[in-house]
Protein backbone atom coordinates (compact mmCIF):
# COMPACT_ATOMS: atom_id res chain seq x y z
CA UNK A 1 0.00 0.00 0.00
CA UNK A 2 2.86 2.41 0.79
CA UNK A 3 5.69 0.63 -1.00
CA UNK A 4 6.96 4.01 -2.25
CA UNK A 5 8.15 4.64 1.32
CA UNK A 6 11.53 2.93 1.21
CA UNK A 7 13.11 4.39 4.37
CA UNK A 8 12.25 2.14 7.29
CA UNK A 9 14.80 3.36 9.84
CA UNK A 10 14.40 6.89 11.18
CA UNK A 11 17.28 9.29 11.54
CA UNK A 12 16.68 9.16 15.30
CA UNK A 13 17.30 5.40 15.32
CA UNK A 14 20.43 5.85 13.22
CA UNK A 15 21.69 8.55 15.58
CA UNK A 16 21.01 6.36 18.61
CA UNK A 17 23.11 3.58 17.06
CA UNK A 18 26.01 5.95 16.17
CA UNK A 19 29.43 5.32 17.68
CA UNK A 20 30.91 8.54 16.30
CA UNK A 21 30.57 11.91 18.08
CA UNK A 22 27.39 13.81 17.17
CA UNK A 23 27.35 17.60 16.85
CA UNK A 24 24.32 19.83 16.34
CA UNK A 25 24.75 22.59 13.76
CA UNK A 26 22.73 25.63 14.85
CA UNK A 27 20.97 27.14 17.84
CA UNK A 28 17.43 28.26 18.63
CA UNK A 29 14.05 26.52 18.68
CA UNK A 30 15.11 23.80 16.23
CA UNK A 31 18.10 22.83 18.36
CA UNK A 32 15.98 22.79 21.51
CA UNK A 33 13.44 20.44 19.92
CA UNK A 34 16.19 18.12 18.69
CA UNK A 35 17.94 18.14 22.06
CA UNK A 36 14.65 17.21 23.73
CA UNK A 37 14.35 14.11 21.51
CA UNK A 38 18.02 13.30 22.14
CA UNK A 39 17.29 13.29 25.86
CA UNK A 40 14.16 11.14 25.45
CA UNK A 41 16.03 8.60 23.31
CA UNK A 42 19.33 8.70 25.22
CA UNK A 43 21.27 9.97 22.21
CA UNK A 44 24.63 11.40 23.26
CA UNK A 45 25.36 14.95 22.10
CA UNK A 46 29.05 15.82 21.87
CA UNK A 47 28.68 19.51 21.17
CA UNK A 48 27.25 22.38 19.14
CA UNK A 49 28.67 24.49 16.35
CA UNK A 50 27.37 27.45 14.40
CA UNK A 51 28.30 29.53 11.39
CA UNK A 52 31.37 31.67 12.07
CA UNK A 53 29.29 34.88 12.22
CA UNK A 54 27.19 33.49 15.10
CA UNK A 55 29.91 32.06 17.35
CA UNK A 56 31.72 34.95 19.07
CA UNK A 57 31.99 33.25 22.47
CA UNK A 58 28.39 32.06 22.57
CA UNK A 59 27.15 29.22 24.71
CA UNK A 60 23.87 27.36 24.23
CA UNK A 61 22.13 25.15 26.79
CA UNK A 62 25.37 24.72 28.68
CA UNK A 63 27.46 23.90 25.59
CA UNK A 64 30.17 26.17 24.27
CA UNK A 65 29.36 26.97 20.66
CA UNK A 66 32.26 26.07 18.35
CA UNK A 67 33.17 26.83 14.79
CA UNK A 68 33.02 23.91 12.36
CA UNK A 69 36.74 24.33 11.67
CA UNK A 70 37.48 23.86 15.39
CA UNK A 71 35.59 20.58 15.48
CA UNK A 72 37.18 19.34 12.25
CA UNK A 73 40.61 20.06 13.72
CA UNK A 74 39.87 18.27 17.01
CA UNK A 75 37.73 15.33 15.84
CA UNK A 76 38.61 12.98 13.00
CA UNK A 77 35.14 11.68 12.07
CA UNK A 78 31.81 12.90 13.36
CA UNK A 79 28.10 13.25 12.54
CA UNK A 80 26.37 16.58 11.89
CA UNK A 81 22.71 17.20 12.83
CA UNK A 82 21.28 20.31 11.21
CA UNK A 83 19.03 22.32 13.55
CA UNK A 84 17.97 25.35 11.49
CA UNK A 85 16.02 26.07 8.32
CA UNK A 86 17.65 27.25 5.12
CA UNK A 87 15.84 28.73 2.14
CA UNK A 88 18.58 30.62 0.32
CA UNK A 89 20.78 28.99 -2.31
CA UNK A 90 24.04 30.14 -0.72
CA UNK A 91 23.16 28.56 2.65
CA UNK A 92 21.73 25.40 1.04
CA UNK A 93 24.97 25.03 -0.94
CA UNK A 94 26.96 25.37 2.29
CA UNK A 95 24.89 22.60 3.89
CA UNK A 96 25.46 20.33 0.89
CA UNK A 97 29.20 21.05 1.13
CA UNK A 98 29.18 19.90 4.78
CA UNK A 99 27.17 16.81 3.79
CA UNK A 100 29.85 15.98 1.20
CA UNK A 101 32.49 15.85 3.96
CA UNK A 102 30.51 14.47 6.91
CA UNK A 103 27.49 12.29 7.61
CA UNK A 104 24.64 14.79 7.92
CA UNK A 105 21.06 14.35 9.12
CA UNK A 106 18.23 16.88 9.15
CA UNK A 107 15.70 15.55 11.67
CA UNK A 108 12.09 16.38 10.94
CA UNK A 109 10.53 18.06 13.97
CA UNK A 110 7.05 19.50 13.44
CA UNK A 111 6.69 23.28 13.52
CA UNK A 112 3.44 22.82 15.47
CA UNK A 113 2.28 19.81 17.47
CA UNK A 114 4.23 16.85 18.73
CA UNK A 115 5.26 13.36 17.76
CA UNK A 116 7.93 12.07 15.42
CA UNK A 117 7.45 11.33 11.73
CA UNK A 118 8.66 7.72 11.50
CA UNK A 119 7.93 4.70 9.33
CA UNK A 120 5.70 3.35 12.10
CA UNK A 121 3.74 6.62 12.00
CA UNK A 122 3.30 6.13 8.25
CA UNK A 123 2.09 2.56 8.76
CA UNK A 124 -0.45 3.81 11.29
CA UNK A 125 -1.75 6.24 8.66
CA UNK A 126 -1.04 4.17 5.56
CA UNK A 127 -4.58 4.19 4.19
CA UNK A 128 -4.71 7.99 4.17
CA UNK A 129 -1.18 8.33 2.80
CA UNK A 130 -1.93 5.81 0.04
CA UNK A 131 -5.19 7.58 -0.81
CA UNK A 132 -3.43 10.93 -1.25
CA UNK A 133 -0.68 9.30 -3.33
CA UNK A 134 -3.30 7.76 -5.63
CA UNK A 135 -5.18 11.07 -5.91
CA UNK A 136 -2.18 13.10 -7.05
CA UNK A 137 -2.60 14.39 -10.60
CA UNK A 138 0.83 13.73 -12.10
CA UNK A 139 3.83 11.42 -11.76
CA UNK A 140 6.06 14.24 -10.59
CA UNK A 141 3.73 15.01 -7.67
CA UNK A 142 3.90 11.36 -6.67
CA UNK A 143 7.70 11.50 -6.81
CA UNK A 144 7.75 14.66 -4.70
CA UNK A 145 5.30 13.15 -2.21
CA UNK A 146 7.37 9.97 -1.87
CA UNK A 147 10.63 11.89 -1.51
CA UNK A 148 9.25 14.26 1.11
CA UNK A 149 7.99 11.36 3.23
CA UNK A 150 11.27 9.46 2.83
CA UNK A 151 13.13 12.62 3.83
CA UNK A 152 10.95 13.18 6.88
CA UNK A 153 11.75 9.67 8.08
CA UNK A 154 15.45 9.53 7.22
CA UNK A 155 16.66 13.13 7.45
CA UNK A 156 18.66 12.65 4.22
CA UNK A 157 18.81 15.88 2.22
CA UNK A 158 19.32 14.19 -1.14
CA UNK A 159 15.59 13.43 -1.14
CA UNK A 160 14.88 17.18 -1.16
CA UNK A 161 17.44 18.23 -3.76
CA UNK A 162 16.06 15.61 -6.18
CA UNK A 163 12.59 17.22 -6.21
CA UNK A 164 13.20 20.95 -5.75
CA UNK A 165 11.15 23.06 -8.16
CA UNK A 166 11.78 26.77 -8.91
CA UNK A 167 8.97 29.04 -7.74
CA UNK A 168 8.65 30.47 -11.26
CA UNK A 169 7.83 27.02 -12.66
CA UNK A 170 5.07 26.56 -10.10
CA UNK A 171 3.47 29.87 -10.98
CA UNK A 172 3.81 29.44 -14.73
CA UNK A 173 2.88 25.76 -15.02
CA UNK A 174 0.44 25.15 -12.16
CA UNK A 175 -1.06 28.33 -10.72
CA UNK A 176 -1.13 30.24 -14.02
CA UNK A 177 -2.52 33.43 -12.48
CA UNK A 178 -4.72 35.59 -14.69
CA UNK A 179 -5.00 39.37 -14.77
CA UNK A 180 -8.35 39.40 -12.94
CA UNK A 181 -7.84 37.22 -9.88
CA UNK A 182 -9.64 37.75 -6.59
CA UNK A 183 -6.71 36.69 -4.45
CA UNK A 184 -6.99 35.80 -0.76
CA UNK A 185 -3.63 35.70 1.06
CA UNK A 186 -3.87 33.98 4.46
CA UNK A 187 -0.67 34.59 6.38
CA UNK A 188 0.22 37.64 4.30
CA UNK A 189 3.21 38.50 6.53
CA UNK A 190 4.69 41.76 5.23
CA UNK A 191 3.25 41.54 1.73
CA UNK A 192 5.98 39.33 0.29
CA UNK A 193 3.59 36.84 -1.30
CA UNK A 194 1.42 39.63 -2.71
CA UNK A 195 4.53 41.08 -4.33
CA UNK A 196 5.38 37.63 -5.66
CA UNK A 197 1.84 37.18 -7.03
CA UNK A 198 1.89 40.58 -8.77
CA UNK A 199 5.13 39.71 -10.55
CA UNK A 200 3.23 37.02 -12.46
CA UNK A 201 0.14 39.14 -13.20
CA UNK A 202 2.06 42.23 -14.37
CA UNK A 203 0.53 44.05 -11.41
CA UNK A 204 -3.03 43.30 -12.54
CA UNK A 205 -5.79 41.84 -10.34
CA UNK A 206 -9.46 42.20 -9.52
CA UNK A 207 -9.02 42.51 -5.75
CA UNK A 208 -6.85 41.20 -2.92
CA UNK A 209 -7.73 40.27 0.66
CA UNK A 210 -4.61 40.01 2.84
CA UNK A 211 -4.99 38.45 6.31
CA UNK A 212 -2.19 38.82 8.88
CA UNK A 213 -2.71 38.35 12.65
CA UNK A 214 0.64 39.62 13.95
CA UNK A 215 0.43 43.35 14.68
CA UNK A 216 4.03 44.19 13.72
CA UNK A 217 3.80 42.22 10.50
CA UNK A 218 0.43 43.82 9.78
CA UNK A 219 1.98 47.31 10.03
CA UNK A 220 4.56 46.31 7.42
CA UNK A 221 1.82 44.77 5.28
CA UNK A 222 -0.31 47.92 5.51
CA UNK A 223 2.65 50.04 4.46
CA UNK A 224 3.32 47.75 1.49
CA UNK A 225 -0.28 47.81 0.17
CA UNK A 226 -0.90 51.49 0.95
CA UNK A 227 -2.28 53.19 -2.14
CA UNK A 228 -2.96 49.94 -4.00
CA UNK A 229 -6.56 49.90 -5.27
CA UNK A 230 -8.97 47.14 -4.19
CA UNK A 231 -6.57 45.69 -1.63
CA UNK A 232 -8.05 44.92 1.79
CA UNK A 233 -5.59 44.25 4.63
CA UNK A 234 -7.10 42.63 7.73
CA UNK A 235 -5.36 42.38 11.10
CA UNK A 236 -6.91 39.07 12.19
CA UNK A 237 -6.30 35.31 12.12
CA UNK A 238 -7.73 32.96 9.50
CA UNK A 239 -10.07 30.53 11.23
CA UNK A 240 -13.05 28.22 10.72
CA UNK A 241 -15.53 30.83 11.99
CA UNK A 242 -15.71 34.42 13.22
CA UNK A 243 -14.55 34.47 16.84
CA UNK A 244 -11.63 35.42 19.09
CA UNK A 245 -8.63 33.16 19.64
CA UNK A 246 -5.41 33.41 21.72
CA UNK A 247 -2.40 34.49 19.68
CA UNK A 248 1.29 34.79 20.64
CA UNK A 249 3.29 37.45 18.79
CA UNK A 250 6.92 36.57 18.20
CA UNK A 251 9.61 37.82 15.84
CA UNK A 252 9.17 37.60 12.08
CA UNK A 253 7.25 34.54 10.92
CA UNK A 254 7.30 32.81 14.31
CA UNK A 255 4.01 34.23 15.62
CA UNK A 256 1.24 31.68 16.00
CA UNK A 257 -2.00 30.74 17.69
CA UNK A 258 -1.14 29.72 21.23
CA UNK A 259 -3.09 28.94 24.41
CA UNK A 260 -1.01 31.43 26.40
CA UNK A 261 -1.42 34.25 23.89
CA UNK A 262 -3.57 37.37 23.83
CA UNK A 263 -7.09 37.21 22.40
CA UNK A 264 -7.35 38.57 18.85
CA UNK A 265 -10.04 38.64 16.17
CA UNK A 266 -10.34 35.58 13.92
CA UNK A 267 -12.32 35.46 10.68
CA UNK A 268 -13.36 32.79 8.21
CA UNK A 269 -12.68 33.29 4.50
CA UNK A 270 -16.35 32.76 3.73
CA UNK A 271 -17.24 35.59 6.11
CA UNK A 272 -14.53 37.91 4.76
CA UNK A 273 -15.66 37.39 1.17
CA UNK A 274 -19.35 37.81 1.96
CA UNK A 275 -20.45 35.83 -1.07
CA UNK A 276 -17.78 37.10 -3.48
CA UNK A 277 -16.08 34.53 -5.69
CA UNK A 278 -12.42 34.01 -4.81
CA UNK A 279 -10.29 32.64 -7.64
CA UNK A 280 -7.00 32.05 -5.77
CA UNK A 281 -6.35 31.38 -2.07
CA UNK A 282 -2.97 30.95 -0.37
CA UNK A 283 -2.84 29.37 3.10
CA UNK A 284 0.34 29.55 5.18
CA UNK A 285 -1.01 29.97 8.70
CA UNK A 286 1.54 28.20 10.91
CA UNK A 287 -0.19 24.89 11.50
CA UNK A 288 -3.82 25.97 11.41
CA UNK A 289 -4.44 25.35 7.72
CA UNK A 290 -7.15 22.82 8.56
CA UNK A 291 -9.19 25.47 10.38
CA UNK A 292 -8.61 27.94 7.55
CA UNK A 293 -9.81 25.39 4.99
CA UNK A 294 -12.99 24.78 6.98
CA UNK A 295 -13.46 28.54 7.12
CA UNK A 296 -13.37 28.60 3.33
CA UNK A 297 -15.53 25.49 2.90
CA UNK A 298 -18.39 27.23 1.07
CA UNK A 299 -15.99 29.06 -1.26
CA UNK A 300 -14.00 25.88 -1.97
CA UNK A 301 -17.09 23.73 -2.54
CA UNK A 302 -19.01 26.17 -4.75
CA UNK A 303 -16.37 28.21 -6.63
CA UNK A 304 -13.29 25.92 -6.87
CA UNK A 305 -10.66 28.62 -6.37
CA UNK A 306 -7.07 27.61 -7.04
CA UNK A 307 -5.47 26.72 -3.69
CA UNK A 308 -1.89 26.98 -2.46
CA UNK A 309 -1.65 25.27 0.93
CA UNK A 310 1.35 24.61 3.19
CA UNK A 311 1.82 20.91 3.96
CA UNK A 312 4.66 21.01 6.47
CA UNK A 313 3.62 22.58 9.77
CA UNK A 314 2.13 19.47 11.42
CA UNK A 315 3.03 15.80 10.90
CA UNK A 316 -0.49 14.99 9.71
CA UNK A 317 -0.78 17.88 7.25
CA UNK A 318 0.79 15.92 4.42
CA UNK A 319 -2.20 13.57 4.26
CA UNK A 320 -5.04 15.23 6.21
CA UNK A 321 -5.13 18.51 4.26
CA UNK A 322 -5.28 17.03 0.73
CA UNK A 323 -8.04 14.63 1.84
CA UNK A 324 -10.03 17.45 3.43
CA UNK A 325 -9.88 19.54 0.26
CA UNK A 326 -10.93 16.56 -1.87
CA UNK A 327 -13.77 15.90 0.55
CA UNK A 328 -15.02 19.48 0.18
CA UNK A 329 -14.66 19.49 -3.60
CA UNK A 330 -13.88 16.25 -5.49
CA UNK A 331 -13.33 18.20 -8.73
CA UNK A 332 -9.87 19.41 -7.73
CA UNK A 333 -6.68 18.07 -9.27
CA UNK A 334 -3.98 17.84 -6.61
CA UNK A 335 -0.30 18.59 -7.12
CA UNK A 336 2.60 18.66 -4.64
CA UNK A 337 5.76 20.69 -5.14
CA UNK A 338 8.78 21.45 -2.98
CA UNK A 339 10.62 24.75 -3.33
CA UNK A 340 14.22 25.35 -2.29
CA UNK A 341 14.32 24.72 1.46
CA UNK A 342 15.96 22.50 4.06
CA UNK A 343 14.15 20.84 5.89
CA UNK A 344 10.91 20.04 4.02
CA UNK A 345 9.37 23.46 4.62
CA UNK A 346 7.99 25.08 1.49
CA UNK A 347 6.39 21.78 0.54
CA UNK A 348 2.98 22.86 -0.69
CA UNK A 349 -0.24 21.46 -2.07
CA UNK A 350 -1.67 23.03 -5.22
CA UNK A 351 -5.33 22.27 -5.81
CA UNK A 352 -6.32 23.34 -9.31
Amino acid sequence: MISFITEKQSCWERLKAEKRPIFIYGMGDGALKIMKVFKQMNITLSGIFASDDFVRGHSFEGYRVHKLSEIEEAVNDFVVVLAFAAGYQEIVDKIHAIAAKHTLYVPDVPVIGGGLFTYDYCVENQEKIAEVYAELADDYSRKVYANIINFKISGKIEYLSAVTTPKSDIYKKLIKPTLNELYVDLGAYNGDTIKEFLEYTRGKYLSIYAVEPDRKNYKKLSKFVDGMPHVHALNCAAWCCDTEIPFASKSGRQSSISADGTLIEARSVDSILGGQTATLIKMDVEGFEREAIWGAAHTIAHYTPKLMVSLYHRNEDIFELPLLIKRLNPNYKLYVRHQLYIPAWETNLYAI
